[in-house]
């Protein structure tokens, strides 16, 4: 059995890495990781969301104590999640909608994917994205419900993309996903499970169960989408399904909001 003070360590080391790989925060370790190290500490994904939903949920509920409008307070709030993250999932959300929007050949796809520029398609995704999730968060209005809403969407959102490394196999033999490596069944797991208990104490278990359902689906559909294509997943097709799921539990946490 490992000691205690080791698997603190392990732990710690785990955040840091997931913390490293979704925010621009300087928490990385200098100690190069060794091998397996990635893929065993995207149990921590969920936790990294967290944080950035509560630097959201805070740059809101200033705003909001400041007099803003709700539509406003949303803008500033998703600035304040897409500073923090370097915008890394908005660009591969970006870059998949014009890989899998362009293209003719299995190749041609993966080349566009990997262009830095920005496509009619990728553009049209961004709109898409930052106009749902804008509209949301101003719609759902309450500085605490907005709060639970951005904390639950980050997290779940994450939660999901152990899952997704494990089931889809990488599309290329380089690039951030096939060096990451597949995520062990334990990581998965844990993932899996911080996000569903956030998503139902933030929004309740019966929002919860919706938005799981949904987050499946929209994860069956892009692995499916993205095999087909590009024959599996990247990087890139890991940020997009990031943002789907964003979009999807703040669109729960919305109607459930305007339905009372």
């Amino acid at each position: 059995m490992m000691p205690r003070p080791d698997l603190l360590k392990d732990i710690i080391a785990d955040l840091r890495m997931a913390a490293s790989f979704v925010t621009i925060l300087p928490v990385a370790s200098s100690k190069p990781a060794a091998d397996g190290a990635v893929a065993r500490a995207t149990w921590a994904l969920p936790v990294a969301g967290l944080l950035v939903g509560l630097a959201g949920a805070f740059v809101y509920k200033v705003a909001s104590r400041l007099g803003l409008p709700p539509n406003l307070s949303a803008l500033l709030a998703l600035a304040t999640t897409a500073l923090i993250t370097g915008a890394l999932h908005e660009d591969g959300l970006a870059d998949t909608a014009d890989g899998l929007g362009g293209g003719r050949t299995r190749e041609r796809k993966l080349e566009i994917m990997r262009d830095s520029r920005i496509g009619t398609y990728g553009v049209c995704a961004l709109i898409l994205s930052f106009g749902l999730r804008w509209s949301a968060l101003a719609a759902i209005a309450s500085p605490s419900a907005v709060a639970l809403a951005l904390c639950a969407a980050h997290t779940a959102a994450r939660a999901g993309v152990p899952a997704f490394m494990s089931l889809v196999p990488p599309a290329r033999p380089d690039g951030l996903s096939a060096s990451a490596g597949s995520p062990p069944g334990r990581s998965v797991a844990i993932a899996f499970a911080v996000g569903t208990l956030v998503l139902a104490l933030a929004l309740g278990p019966g929002k919860a169960l919706v938005g799981l359902i949904l987050l499946s689906l929209a994860g069956l559909l892009l692995a499916r989408l993205a095999i087909r294509q590009i024959g599996g997943q990247t990087g890139d097709v890991l940020g997009a399904f990031e943002q789907t799921g964003e979009i999807l539990i703040l669109l729960v946490a919305a109607a459930f909001q305007m339905g009372r």
